[in-house]
């Protein structure tokens, strides 16, 4: 009797079918294009939570191109470039599509781009592309490669499916040094099988399945989620850890409110003990991520945006599976509150962002609050060393957060010239757990910001878009970062911000980077640097590093 109760939702879908969704790969430059032009007013581009469709993308190349009055000679050309790539998605908002069968090979696709295959007829489309790609490091005197290869593809079945896949089976790096796992940089983490080598590979995979009605989607994937504004990094979701799998469902019943959910699996690399003698092989303790959010925008151009999460390991809970659930409550159910503060860890954040009411500026503010308690001023019920297990622990001293603030500035004083200015503070024991199986991780890289607990960050950038395809950035970093042990997380009083050996960074770089026609690329970068770190003895040892990479690669 099961297969029956399917059918009322089959036909509840069918009644709301609009259109297909796939979403674009976050390092696509329409994304940065389509932020210029709503800092400018030009079209409004919610990219809050990212990726976004193609359809979604290609009804905003719609309405840049009814203001193409208000754009540059450069964003024109731009304009012109980007709708070539997004025909298909141009081709469904036309009233009168006859939906011809298209086919190429090694050819142009009905909107004049380049494609490896492409077909579509009034059932099925897909476009498939070639991943290649080639990269030199020079970091001082040494040598560093990178190699890979694959495929892409995405399309639509019908009027309600969308799909895409990409692998990148051959990572191949070279070195001449042993490294350790690249944590402290934005770079995003990988999973290899020697992570402290001179040599290794390794592999990546996404997919995603989709289904939409006109007020929502449904999906079911792996790949990278990115939440909030930020261009040294993200404090609530980043690509600095490698993708997740995760069933992820958007509703947008009206124009001023998105509800975004997903819940993900996740890679503890925390061995279950338990289990390990009867296996007689690693096993892993399970890890879960759930996530939602709800956006009201107001009016256009703003945004304000407030949502939780929750990572609970060894069990999937149903409870969690509701999108509607407040997850910090639901915890109280799950734990019996035999293990407060908690037996899973949860997190609020909020975000506001302003584009446009100030003439070509973005406005931004994140924060992420792991857990934040009411002072209390009698320090004496408090003495060093209460820890978590004694009885009379109070929680009320913990001010475990972070936040960001930006801001950008688009066509002043030059055309096609961006200015970049922002903070990020990321308080003590930010993202840990006491339960290392519930810390803010995927594989054991950070989930948020990759400068991690007890560090702030300075950022300055200036973007100049030279020519269709070609931009240069001019940027500098200041980092200052105390000690990363999580040791002392439950520990009155609390360390003050950077306790223990202190470690600064300053960083200016210049980044080249030239797209020669659809997702053919050629990079280069120049960065120079200085770190202190602090000694035992207060006094600091300074070291000068400069590093030069080159990279040419095709594929997003």
């Amino acid at each position: 009797m099961k297969k029956y109760h399917l059918i009322p939702i089959i036909i509840l879908f069918s009644d709301f079918i609009f259109g297909q969704i796939v979403y674009q790969p976050l390092n696509d430059q329409v994304y940065n294009y389509l932020s210029i032009l709503s800092r400018k007013g030009i079209t409004n581009f919610e990219d809050l939570m990212r990726p976004v469709s193609r359809k979604y993308i290609a009804q905003k190349l719609l309405e840049a191109d009814e203001k193409k009055n208000e754009l540059t000679d450069l964003e024109k050309e731009e304009l012109e470039y980007y709708k070539k790539d997004f025909y298909l998605e141009l081709e469904s908002f036309k009233k009168e599509n006859e939906e011809k069968q298209n086919l190429s090979f090694f050819g142009k696709d009905g909107g004049g781009r380049i494609r490896l295959f492409s077909y579509s007829d009034s059932l099925f489309k897909i476009n498939i592309s070639p991943i290649l790609g080639y990269q030199l490091n020079f970091p001082e005197k040494e040598r560093e490669s990178h190699s890979w290869n694959g495929l892409y593809l995405y399309g639509y079945l019908s009027d309600n499916t969308g799909f895409s896949f990409d692998f990148r089976l051959d990572n191949e790096v070279l070195q001449t040094k042993k490294v350790t796992m690249n944590r402290f940089t934005p770079e995003t983490g990988k999973i290899t099988a020697a992570p402290v080598s001179k040599n290794f590979d390794y592999s990546e995979t996404h997919a995603m399945l989709t289904i939409d009605w006109t007020w929502g989607s449904i999906s079911a994937g792996k790949d990278f989620l990115e939440y909030g504004h930020g261009e040294s990094g993200k404090l609530v979701l980043s690509t600095k850890a490698p993708s997740f799998p995760f069933l992820r469902l958007n509703l947008q019943p009206v124009s001023w409110l998105t509800f975004n959910y997903f819940h993900a699996w996740l890679n503890s690399d925390v061995i279950d003990s338990v289990n390990i003698l009867e296996y007689r092989r690693s096993i892993y303790r399970e890890k879960y991520f759930a996530w939602h959010s709800i956006i009201i925008t107001p009016f256009d151009g703003f945004d304000i945006s407030i949502g939780e999460s929750i990572i609970y390991s060894d069990h999937l809970e149903f409870i969690y599976l509701i999108p509607i659930m407040f997850f910090h409550f639901s915890d109280d159910f799950v734990s019996s509150r035999v293990n407060k503060p908690g037996d899973a860890n949860t997190q609020i954040f909020l975000t506001l962002s302003s584009k446009g009411h100030i003439k070509n500026t973005h406005l931004y503010g994140t924060l992420f609050i792991d857990e934040l308690t009411i002072p209390n001023f009698d320090n004496s019920l408090f003495p060093n060393g209460k820890t978590i297990e004694d009885e009379e622990y109070d929680e009320r001293l913990r001010t475990q957060f972070g936040f960001t603030l930006g801001g950008s500035i688009s066509d002043l004083p030059l055309n096609n010239l961006t200015f970049t200015a922002e903070y990020t503070k990321i308080n003590p024991f930010v993202y840990g757990h006491h339960t290392p199986a519930q810390s803010y991780t995927n594989s054991s890289y950070l989930m948020g910001h990759w400068a991690g607990h007890n560090s702030d960050l300075f950022y300055l950038s200036v973007n100049y878009r030279i020519l269709r395809g070609l931009h240069a950035d001019l940027w500098g970093e200041y980092i200052r970062k105390g000690s990363e042990d999580y040791s002392g997380q439950y520990i009155q009083p609390q360390p003050p911000f950077l306790f223990g050996l202190k470690r600064s960074f300053r960083y200016i770089g210049l980044d080249l980077n030239y797209e020669i026609f659809h997702e053919l690329h050629a990079s280069a970068r120049a960065k120079f640097g200085k770190v202190s770190e602090e000694q035992d003895e207060a006094n600091f040892i300074n070291t000068n590093f400069k590093e030069f990479s080159f990279s040419f690669y095709y594929g997003l």
